[in-house]
This record gives C-alpha cells, structure tokens and sequence, in this order.
C-alpha cells in the first residue's frame, strides 16, 4: 500500500452556542478546519482533521496547516501509510516543528492502518477499556453567574466533569469558581482552566481565594516553572496542559512532581502515534489524563474517542466531544455524546464517513 494522493479541504464549524470566550479575551465564533484525505494505489482512502483554536492559542493556526502540507504531502508520495513509525520520523525529517500540521496527516495514516488490518483504530492502540468514557464541558467564559447558570443545563445533557474557563481579574475567577462550586451536586467534578492567562502573582491570590473549594487548577501562568511555583505553594490537584507536548515535559513534570494530571492534545504531539507514546508513558507513570484535541469536528472527535477509549480507566478523567459543540456535521459514523457519555466506533478504522457535499472541494493537492 503507498500514497499516491494527499488533499486537504477547509470548512468552517460554526459553535452551538454562538462563541466562545477563554483568558485573555480571547473568543472564536466559528473554527476554521482542516480535512486531510490519504488515498492509496490500492484503493483506500484514510481521512483526519486538525483545527486550531484561532491563532493566539497555540503556535499554530488554520492557514499555517494548509501551507504546512504543501511542504510536507509531496515528500509522503509513495510511502506505505501502515508504517506509522516510518511515516512520522519522514515528516519530522522534511519539516521541523509544525507538530499540528503533521496530525491530521498521521490521523489518517491510522484509519488506513485500521481498515486494512479490519478492526477500529482503538483495537490497534491498545483495546477498548469498557462500554464508553467520561466527556467533559468546558464552561465559555463570561460573569460568575453566566457561567453558574450553564451547569445545570450541561448536567441535563449527562455532564459531571465541568472545565471552567477563567484566567482573567483574579477578583472575578474567584467568583467565577466559586459561584460554579455552589451549583455542583455529588460526584460532579470542576477544573478551573486559566489557559496561561495568570501571571503568577495573580494566581497565587486566586488558589489561596478558593482554598476551601474543591477544584482542580490547571495550567494557570504560561511556562512550566511559573506553573510549577504555584504547584508547590496550593493543595489543590494540579493539571498541565499547554505545556505538555513531549515526553520530555511529561519526564521533568513527573522528576518535579509538578502535577496531578495532563491534558494530552493529540495535534499538539503531531497526531495519534505521538499522543500514545504520551499516554502510554502517563499510564505507566501513573499520571491521570485528559484526553482532546485544541478542537475540531466528528473526524477529530473520532480520533479523540478512539486514544480515549484505548485509555485505562482508571487513568482517564474525560475526554471531549467537540462535534456536539458545533453545528456543522462533517461525517457520518462519527461517536456522538449520550448522557455525557461517548463510544469509539466499532467498524475498521475511524468508522468514519466524510460528507463530500460538505467538504465542497479540496483547496490542497497533491499527487
């Protein structure tokens, strides 16, 4: 099996709830996606899908991933896409960095991978731990009492992992998490997300303000050792995200005890075969997991389902269903949230099948 065709396509998926806000005033009304296809001399087509959170989250945007595979697709023309191993160490030798313009690339190469052995990709990572996983909601950012008012609708829709979106006045995320505390019922469990939005003055004063509340802090300032001063100074359980992007961080976290819990992003590793490696190395360490992507629709909520699902249960926290935020379907098949709750497909590969209508034409090809 080789590649003989490389195309990407770009669609817009507009949010469910019109927008959405996280530190630093930062706010997307509709994502702009990236959909690869891998078609192969014998007949197969894989898909993946990779879609940054705007240009001002990550060092990557939507543009920088259709340019990025104009440099990288031309050098994957006739290479077996089921050599995983192979195929990422070809893309890291002919473009250096660029981890999330090597995802959605990397993606595909496993739905071919599971098409052609005939079993879903979570079979391939490892097996399916139980009937479905855990989902988390993320909470936009806006007043106290917006936020406190969303949880009993997302709780109606089977959430109990909420994620707070604060990183702003220190004065108002205390309010924030303490009004979304008080709305919480048994068993239901809250992370206050600053995304890097607190320097670390302001976070120490939003720790010791919500000192009584249970709550997780995750990745409040914007480097690991900003990160790790407030570790050492907070009981509360710590989780990082941002700066998780390499086994390399998730070694020096562990030697630091510099956390709790990651988020493991799969285009921030560049894809699934780099994401496992990170699983893997978490699950043997101990460390809890969240396990998503920077966003994205139901190819990327595939891919998310399918390392989730592969993940032990006892070190998975939530995964994330970004195709039920969003009002745009862009393929069939893919998991859908029941009751906060979400499956892996059963059929080889992804499972998963694209709406060509949808996709329109590709705006990248290469053969």
């Amino acid at each position: 099996m080789k590649i003989r065709r490389i195309s990407a396509y770009r669609v817009e998926l507009p949010l469910v709830e019109g927008n959405y806000q996280w530190s630093g005033g930062k706010s997307v009304a509709v994502f702009d996606s990236t959909v690869v296809r891998i078609d192969t001399d014998d007949g197969r087509t894989g898909w993946g899908e990779v879609c940054p959170l705007g240009p001002a989250y990550l060092a990557a945007y939507a543009n920088g991933v259709r340019t990025g595979l104009k440099e990288l697709a031309p050098q994957l023309l006739g290479c077996d896409p089921r050599e995983l191993e192979k195929i990422n160490r070809r893309m890291d030798a002919v473009l250096k960095g660029h981890p999330y313009v090597k995802s959605a690339v990397d993606i595909a190469c496993w739905d071919l991978l599971g098409q052609f052995a005939g079993v879903p990709v979570c079979t391939l990572l490892g097996g399916r731990y139980g009937d479905d996983i855990t989902l988390y909601r993320a909470i936009s950012q806006e007043s106290p009492e917006g936020m406190a008012a969303k949880v009993a609708g997302y709780r109606a829709e089977g959430y109990r992992r909420f994620q707070l979106k604060v990183g702003a006045d220190a004065i108002d995320d205390i309010a924030r998490i303490k009004a979304v505390s008080a709305k919480l019922q048994p068993g239901d469990r809250l992370d206050a997300d600053a995304n890097t939005g607190w320097r670390m003055h302001d976070a120490m004063r939003v720790v010791r303000g919500v000192a009584d509340v249970d709550v997780y802090i995750e990745q409040p300032c914007l480097t690991y050792e900003e990160c790790l001063s407030i570790r050492r100074q907070t009981n509360h359980p710590f989780v990082l995200d941002e700066v998780i992007d390499s086994v390399d961080v998730i070694l020096r976290g562990r030697a630091d005890l510099a956390m709790d819990m990651v988020n493991i992003k799969i285009s921030k590793f560049g894809g699934i075969t780099k994401a496992k490696q990170a699983r893997d190395l978490c699950a043997s360490l101990g460390i809890a997991m969240i396990v998503e992507d920077s966003w994205g629709g139901d190819i990327v909520t595939a891919a998310i389902a399918h390392l989730a699902h592969s993940t032990p249960t006892e070190f998975l926290f939530a995964a994330t269903d970004f195709n039920s935020y969003v009002t745009r379907s862009i393929a069939d098949g893919a998991p859908q949230r029941v009751n906060g709750r979400m499956a892996a497909g059963t059929a080889p590969g992804l499972g998963i099948s694209p709406k060509l209508d949808v996709l329109g034409e590709p705006v990248v090809v290469v053969e």
